[in-house]
């Protein structure tokens, strides 16, 4: 194939078939994909699924613990499990630049079928285009993901049966994506002890749901951070929530980076973290489930909804006080994700 790609890699011939038959289908390689037919043909158990679509336009490529490939099929997992489905199937479409490192490539896309087969999913129809150089920054992905979903989950997604009392969980420190991604723009090559996050927490809510605690709002707090989650919900329920931020986990290096860079790191996107809102009867069981799961070691309860303050979320502090946690006014760090 070559060291790099060519435009001959997006024409639909040769070198197209050549591409796809060596490395996207050997990485992806399943029998609903080996059909080669234009749409792929899926059998769901359920009339009612979850359907998501995201793009990925993270820079740099590669970071401490992860790379674009990886992200793109962990956001797309973990935004489908986060409603309360079983992801089952992947699309990945790739936009890339001519003159990109065939070899980059190929790290990115067994990446994406090592997350995959982890995950329990199939990455299971998708689409290459090649673009000029400069018309294209090395390389996009878009992902779409489909689920199915048990009709008792279907309140998870909106959050509507929220009430005071109910407890926030989160499932560990917030903050490492974003700022491994600042590490790698700002320093390069010299080596920070800040790794991603990065990770499909499917199984994990899966084990949270067996459990029949009474789960009431689940979202993955990706861009904006938890910050964002919580501004959100509190304006489009007209709830009150109030954190304390003693229980929130920053990982000391990313505190440090945060205030040497000017962040905070209720705003810094995460890519291994989801906001779980459940009645506060089941509150500590299921924070018990997460802290088995390798993806919630440190989970804890952070807050809860409270009967004053509708619409906002309020932050009570180290040193006694409150703030109100507001809404970031523009992109605080873009091409994040």
């Amino acid at each position: 194939m070559g060291n790099n790609i060519l435009l001959g890699h997006g024409s639909g011939g040769k070198l197209s078939h050549k591409l796809i038959k060596e490395l996207f289908f050997t990485y992806f390689d399943n029998p609903i994909l080996k059909l080669q037919t234009d749409s792929a043909l899926l059998t769901l158990e359920r009339s009612t699924i979850a359907f998501t679509t995201d793009s990925y336009v993270v820079d740099p490529l590669f970071f401490s613990g992860g790379n674009i490939g990886k992200l793109a099929v962990c956001g797309t997992i973990n935004d489908i499990a986060v409603s309360g489905a079983i992801p089952q199937y992947i699309s990945a479409s790739f936009i890339i630049e001519e003159g990109f490192s065939l070899k980059e490539l190929e790290r990115i896309v067994s990446s994406m079928a090592h997350e995959a087969k982890k995950a329990g999913v199939l990455i299971v129809t998708g689409d290459t285009k090649v673009v000029n150089k400069g018309q294209c920054d090395k390389l996009f992905i878009n992902t779409s993901g489909i689920g199915i979903l048990d009709d008792k989950y279907k309140s998870i997604s909106t959050g509507e049966t929220i009430q005071a009392g109910d407890k926030i969980i989160i499932n560990g420190s917030i903050g490492d994506h974003g700022m491994s991604i600042m590490a790698a723009r700002n320093f390069g090559n010299f080596k920070t002890e800040i790794k991603t996050d990065c990770a499909s927490l499917n199984h994990m809510i899966k084990e949270i749901l067996d459990t029949k605690c009474l789960v009431k709002f689940m979202r993955d707090a990706t861009r904006g951070g938890i910050a964002t989650i919580l501004c959100e919900l509190t304006e489009s329920k007209n709830i009150g929530i109030e954190i304390d931020e003693s229980t929130v986990a920053v990982n000391e290096n990313v505190c440090g980076m945060c205030e040497l860079l000017g962040f905070d790191p209720f705003y810094i996107a995460n890519e291994g973290k989801i906001i779980l809102i459940a009645s506060a009867k089941d509150a500590d069981r299921i924070v018990d489930v997460m802290r088995r799961n390798e993806f919630g070691r440190t989970s804890a309860i952070i807050g809860e909804v409270v009967n004053n303050h509708h619409g906002k979320a309020v932050l009570k502090t180290g040193i006694g006080g409150k703030r109100i946690i507001d809404m970031l006014a523009d992109e605080q760090l873009p091409r994040i994700c």
